[in-house]
């Protein structure tokens, strides 16, 4: 089980390991463009400075951007202040604001205590308590630190405590992907093979037009799916389109293939 001081070690490392990969971006880094629509590598930091702010009570600038095609929401409104608010900014200012806020916030979390962590909390993802929406922050964090990765060319961290805390919180919205947006059938049973991590192997089976965790395919799985942790961050994400993962090759369906590519489509779960 993890503890409320296992999240906030986390949290903090993530943090250092974030600052540690941008302190020695060069100019063409910061503008490289990551998967994100619409933001570039400093756009990513500057988010992140903005969110860790308005977690630490801070306001937010008094700023107005111009419409932007890839804003489709009030949260992406939020966002964008402060991403834009900071596009004038040099990087290394930028950096600086999120060495700043997140020593302010590590201060924070490494005095909480474990009943802390268990207090009712809101989340992004719904009710929950404090130790939940602090996962969501190692989510997001460690998500777009994998973004800038892929923007510049410096592959890592897809191995270790971390990354294993992500696949556990993104593999719970598997059965909502299997059995609502994919559809499947009742009595399917599909299982997800991801490399590289720690208890990589999930089933999911649809009983009753509801889909639920199993803990194993005792009788067989309609479809297997196989692909690396990168390749199931980017499509439960929403980073890449799931037809050029299939397209190229970067998962594996394995028995029927109409259901897998079905759901390969359906796995985007945060947009």
């Amino acid at each position: 089980m993890t503890t409320g001081p296992d999240l906030s070690s986390m949290l903090c490392r993530e943090w250092d390991t974030l600052e540690t990969l941008c302190a020695s971006l060069s100019e063409d880094q910061w503008r490289a463009a990551t998967d994100c629509p619409g933001w570039n590598v400093k756009d990513l930091i500057s988010h992140l400075v903005g969110v860790e702010c308005m977690i630490a009570g801070h306001a937010a600038p008094e700023h107005e951007p111009p419409p932007k095609a890839h804003v489709k929401n009030p949260l992406g409104e939020r966002n964008e202040i402060e991403v834009d608010f900071r596009r004038g900014h040099p990087p290394e200012d930028v950096l600086e604001e999120f060495r700043v806020i997140a020593a302010e916030r590590a201060r924070g979390i490494e005095a909480m205590s474990d009943e802390d962590f268990e207090q009712p909390s809101w989340t992004p993802v719904g009710q929950g308590t404090v130790g939940d929406f602090v996962s969501t922050r190692i989510v997001d964090t460690w998500v777009h630190e994998q973004d800038i990765r892929r923007a510049i060319g410096v592959p890592g961290h897809l191995t270790g405590p971390i990354p294993d805390h992500v696949y556990a919180r993104l593999i719970l919205g598997l059965p909502k992907v299997v059995g609502k947006n994919a559809a499947a059938p009742d009595g399917s049973v599909v299982t997800f093979h991801v490399d590289g991590v720690t208890n990589g192997d999930v089933v999911i089976g649809v009983t009753g037009g509801r889909a639920h965790a199993l803990e194993s395919a005792l009788a067989g799985a309609d479809v297997r799916l196989v692909m690396n942790l990168q390749t199931f961050v980017c499509l439960t994400c929403g980073r890449w389109p799931p037809e050029r993962t299939l397209r190229t090759g970067l998962v594996e369906i394995e028995g029927d293939k109409d259901l897998g590519e079905k759901i390969v489509g359906a796995l985007n779960i945060l947009f």
